[in-house]
């Protein structure tokens, strides 16, 4: 049972890695002038959108959890709805939180919010995906030992990883303004 827990967990990671790949070169021939750099926020809205696609895709056919206590639709519709609520909440706390370390308040709103939504995407969206909107199994999850199975071990190193990823990609930031690619958000 692990080894094949293991085997589809590195071709989920693989799938995400390769949909971010796709999220800076499919771009280029829909859109003219596509650029990482000159329009990060089209391409903050592409990744967030491509990776959001590929998880969800990827955990309604793999299954991790696959114990589901009710299949009625109201109850999936409440989950879904109690989902996107739980997101939107979360991009707006990181959000909250960027403001606060620091981003630019007024003049770069939009950037902000979307690397928020990147961030979330990034985070939330598997939490969402494994564990669903359940605060218990997230605090589970994320506290000392609370880990059942690979897959949430998966989940918690991925999500641990993103924010110091984004911790340090704000390093470079203050050492030089000039440089298009440590504007804000660029090089988090």
């Amino acid at each position: 049972m692990k080894d094949t827990d293991i085997k589809r967990l590195l071709y989920t990671h693989l799938l995400c890695i390769f949909s971010i790949i796709l999220s800076i070169f499919i771009p280029s021939f829909f859109l003219e002038n596509f650029s990482i750099l000159e329009t990060h926020l089209t391409w903050l809205c592409i990744c967030s959108v491509f990776v959001t696609a590929v998880n969800l895709v990827l955990y309604l056919v793999v299954k991790p959890n696959a114990s589901s206590k009710r299949s009625s639709l109201s109850y999936k519709v409440a989950r879904f709805l109690k989902c996107c609520i739980y997101f939107l909440m979360s991009c707006f706390f990181f959000h909250v939180i960027f403001v606060l370390y620091g981003a630019p308040l007024i003049e770069l709103v939009l950037e902000t919010f979307l690397f928020a939504v990147t961030l979330s995407t990034f985070t939330t969206v598997p939490c969402l995906c494994l564990l669903g909107p359940n605060i218990k199994a997230w605090l589970r999850v994320f506290s000392r030992n609370g880990v059942t199975s690979i897959w949430e071990n998966s989940l918690q190193i991925t999500t641990i990883s993103s924010f110091i990823g984004t911790w340090l990609g704000a390093f470079p930031i203050p050492l030089d303004w000039e440089r298009p690619w440590q504007v804000w958000p660029i090089s988090c």
